[in-house]
């Protein structure tokens, strides 16, 4: 793999959020070492890459000092205590602005947090700001009218994906080890992808997503219903599985949410995953995908059999190009309604999203796509019977310019968005945990990302498959160069 390797020893914020927490914990480093080392970076480095919309840095020092007294009085602490995190701009806080990308929540606060930021507020975790998506999540790039456009730390003339964009500009640049997004056709997998990271989507329900995409007071922050996953972006398999240990289980208030108790995550990753059977796909048989990402996800996919023991199968299951479907069922989960008032107004402005609103649907339609999800759902649980995961590219192209919303080309073919991200959106209708895992640099250094999808629930295979080809590949101790600063907070 490409990158700089850079020692984490000689920067707080460097270091995975399960070794801050322990360093915490031991009286080793204090909670304030470590916030200065992030805020430092995140001064130094968003300038250029953009990746928040709201900074609270000086609520998060505070919360740091009283973190440090929790520390020397001996109280009880969290898992997360004193660790600093970044929640996506998707996601309700009630102390911090809620903008969704969009004029129309300019300065919103909502009423309360979501339930995941409550869950890692009570762990100790401190929240530093609210990150950058594209207009209510609908487009690949950390692109829209309210903010500056969020980069790319392997190269700042690129997007870091979408739409969790500055979700993952900040984890890969150091700017913070541990953030939240949502993807609801590929929204972590796809910036996790683009940017280098281990990015998770649980399975549907496993965190509650409330109020967020479940309170109708809100229209296009109500939308993706059906769809919509909330879960980690980490540089490590380890901190995600930490994560998802603060924030999954059910809550009365997402009647969507799973019971909890089916899933050990700290002790996900460190299961031995023994001889599973596992298909590759280099393009469900349809897509076009750029020559570099199909070599370095086979080589990926490779590691699997040549080094961890499996038997990995070229197979690919019965499926075929739908995305026209998707966004038809995320009209459905839409307030059409409240969203088309809000674009009378002038309060929209992603070219995408306008042409959605203005369309004139019918009930055939919606009913045509929610038959359509219901027969890709029943393709794939046959399909997995044979398997115990499937293997694929993240996305079909690399990372793009920043001035655009989706990739004009791939593999030197014009292509509309239908074709941008045919990986990833079928997985958010069946509700399978996938993950995005880090397959290697392209010949111009951009990371290149090989997605791994379990059975049905099967959160805690994933985990374990994700981890042990992480021991096989490493790669957290690679950064992009910019993460390498003059000079750095030490602990």
């Amino acid at each position: 793999m490409a990158g700089v390797t850079t020692d984490p020893s000689t920067d707080l914020s460097l270091l995975p959020a399960t070794r801050q927490a322990q360093l915490i914990r031991e009286g080793e480093v204090s909670p304030v070492e470590v916030m200065d080392a992030v805020l430092a970076r995140v001064e130094a480095l968003e300038p250029v890459l953009h990746a928040f919309c709201f900074l609270a840095a000086d609520p998060a020092r505070a919360a740091a000092r009283e973190a440090e007294a929790a520390v020397m009085r001996g109280d009880a602490l969290g898992p997360l205590h004193g660790v600093p995190i970044s929640i996506k701009d998707l996601i309700c806080t009630a102390d911090m602005p809620t903008v969704s990308g969009s004029r129309a929540y300019v300065g919103f606060m909502s009423d309360q947090d979501d339930v995941c930021v409550e869950r890692v507020r009570a762990a100790g975790a401190i929240v530093i700001g609210k990150t950058n998506t594209p207009e209510f999540g609908y487009a690949g790039a950390g692109k829209n009218e309210v903010f500056p456009t969020t980069s790319n730390p392997w190269d700042p003339a690129m997007t870091s994906g979408g739409s969790s964009a500055g979700s993952a500009a900040a984890v890969a640049s150091g700017m913070g080890s541990l953030t939240i997004g949502s993807d609801g056709g590929g929204s972590i997998r796809g910036p996790a992808s683009f940017c280098g990271l281990f990015g998770l989507k649980p399975s549907f329900g496993r965190v509650p997503a409330y109020p967020g995409c479940r309170d109708p007071r809100h229209p296009g922050v109500s939308s993706w219903e059906s769809v919509e996953h909330l879960g980690p972006l980490t540089r490590t398999v380890e901190d995600a599985a930490l994560l998802m240990s603060v924030i999954a289980g059910p809550d009365a208030r997402d009647w969507h949410s799973l019971p909890a108790g089916d899933v050990d995550w700290l002790a996900a990753p460190r299961a031995p995953i023994g001889r599973l059977r596992i298909a590759y796909t280099p393009d469900f048989g349809f897509s076009t995908v750029e020559p570099e990402i199909r070599a370095l996800t086979a080589a990926a996919a490779r590691v699997f059999a040549d080094d961890l023991g499996c038997e990995v199968v070229e197979d690919t299951p019965p499926l075929q190009d739908m995305f026209d479907l998707f966004l038809t069922i995320i009209m459905r989960d839409s307030d059409l309604r409240g969203m088309r008032a809000l674009a009378d107004d002038g309060l929209i402005h992603l070219p995408g999203l306008l042409m959605m609103l203005d369309r004139q649907w019918t009930a055939e339609e919606f009913t045509d796509a929610a038959m359509a999800r219901q027969a890709v759902c029943n393709t794939l649980g046959r399909f997995m019977q044979d398997y115990d995961l499937l293997l694929t590219p993240t996305v079909s192209s690399l990372p793009f310019p920043l001035e655009h919303f989706n990739p004009a080309s791939i593999a030197g073919i014009p292509v509309e968005q239908a074709n941008a991200s045919p990986f990833t959106y079928p997985f958010n209708w069946t509700g399978q945990p996938a993950a995005s895992v880090p397959a290697g640099f392209t010949s111009t250094g951009l990371p290149v990302g090989l997605q791994i999808v379990g059975r049905h629930l099967a959160d805690a295979t994933v985990l374990a498959a994700a981890a042990a080809y992480e021991q096989a590949r490493p790669w957290a101790n690679l950064w992009p160069a910019l993460a390498r600063l003059p000079e750095s907070p030490t602990g």
